[in-house]
């Protein structure tokens, strides 16, 4: 069998609800999406929920006539493709969605699920409730999070950042539309590095004062190891951070100069075989990690694979709208099927018709650093923000 060819189909989507952070307040709900497909002479196509551009064909050269079967051998190779440009960017993200592909072409090969095939001993994994919520009010907000604790769900991360009261009213609504499902709550905040670092220590100890926090989110640079450790050795909660790396180099420094306490992993880190780089350095200096969302949590199959893997993040936003799939949320875990590979199969009559008619809304991909970040906090505007594709 040979990998012999490539497709990409790219679509806009309109979300259920509005996500928005610290840095983009007023929200979006429209999302860029792209399927990769990597074709083998065989009939057999691994399929990738990531991103699709020109470097994609660039990087494809490297695989092309290869056996799909030799994954983490083919992966050596892209990277040492990338190497004197970096990888960054536009390569990473090909590198990352082709990696994925080839995951799930092997595990249909095998006829597996890919959570077996990466050695989990079951399709489970316990997950939290992630808004991605600056924008909602505070009814949705409630809302949210208690339609997240009738599912079983114990845990939620709240954005946060610019204004320390309403912070403090909308963590009590997530904690009791929580306490649906426990009576302890486990309560996150994310500021998407939007503080500098005393910032950030000033206004995570003025929540701990009132509130208790198991994890705070990029609270500073997601560079910076040393505002980070200074972060961490001053508050009580533990430091997360990693998300927006791009493989296991960026995070030695994070890991070894004692930055982070819970290290965020995703697909970005140079697809599952990056990411589980990263998560095995994570280990080996007795680190948890923990999984970042991504569509139809497909990361999901990786995170019941890894030892040392705490919570997934579950956004819920509606991006799944082309996309079939069995696993779901069942007492606070995603429950994974037993569908060889990611057991995602895409709903074409629905893609073409999102390709031919794309909806209408607010979108800014990716999202900005808010202006004034780590330097002022300013209150978002009535009216902030509207943004278009282009």
């Amino acid at each position: 069998m040979k990998i012999c060819g490539y497709r990409i189909e790219q679509y806009v989507m309109k979300l259920s609800r509005p996500v928005a952070d610290a840095n983009l307040p007023g929200g979006v709900d429209l999302m860029p999406a792209s399927l990769l497909y990597l074709d083998t002479d065989e009939g057999i196509s691994g399929l990738s929920l990531g991103w699709g551009g020109p470097a994609v064909g660039t990087l494809f050269r490297a695989l092309e006539g290869r056996h799909p079967g030799d994954v983490v051998a083919l992966w050596s190779v892209m990277n040492d493709w990338v190497h004197k440009g970096g990888n960054e960017g536009e390569a990473n993200l090909a590198l990352s969605s082709l990696d994925i592909a080839l995951w799930d072409l092997k595990a249909k090969i095998a006829g597996q699920p890919l959570w077996r095939l990466l050695g989990a001993r079951e399709g489970r994994v316990k997950v939290y409730a992630s808004g991605l919520d600056y924008s909602l009010s505070d009814e949705e907000l409630f809302s949210f999070y208690q339609r997240m604790a009738q599912r079983g769900i114990t845990a939620g991360k709240l954005k946060v950042g610019l204004d320390l009261a309403a912070d403090l009213r909308r963590l009590n609504i997530m904690r009791e539309a929580l306490s649906a499902a426990t009576s302890q709550p486990e309560l996150m905040i994310d500021a998407n590095e939007y503080w500098s670092p005393k910032q950030a220590v000033r206004y995570i100890r003025q929540i701990e004062e009132r509130i208790a926090l198991s994890c705070v989110e990029e609270p500073a640079r997601r560079w910076d190891y040393d505002g980070l450790s200074l972060v961490s050795r001053q508050v009580r909660a533990d430091v997360a951070t990693g998300e927006n790396l791009n493989s296991v180099a960026d995070f030695y420094p994070l890991i070894t100069q004692g930055a982070v306490d819970v290290v965020n992993v995703s697909q970005i880190h140079s697809g599952i075989t990056g990411c589980r780089q990263v998560a095995n350095l994570a280990r080996l200096y007795g680190l948890p990690v923990s999984m970042t969302n991504s569509t139809a949590n497909f990361m999901g199959h990786l995170a019941a694979a890894l030892p040392n893997h705490t919570t997934l993040e579950h956004l819920d936003c509606g991006r799944e709208q082309c996309l079939l799939f069995s696993h779901h949320i069942d007492g606070g875990d995603l429950v994974l099927g037993n569908e060889p590979g990611l057991g995602i199969e895409v709903d074409v009559a629905r893609l073409r018709e999102l390709q031919a008619h794309p909806p209408e809304g607010k979108a800014r991909f990716p999202f900005p650093r808010r202006a004034g970040a780590g330097r002022y906090l300013v209150p978002p505007a009535a009216d902030e923000v509207s943004w278009s594709l282009d």
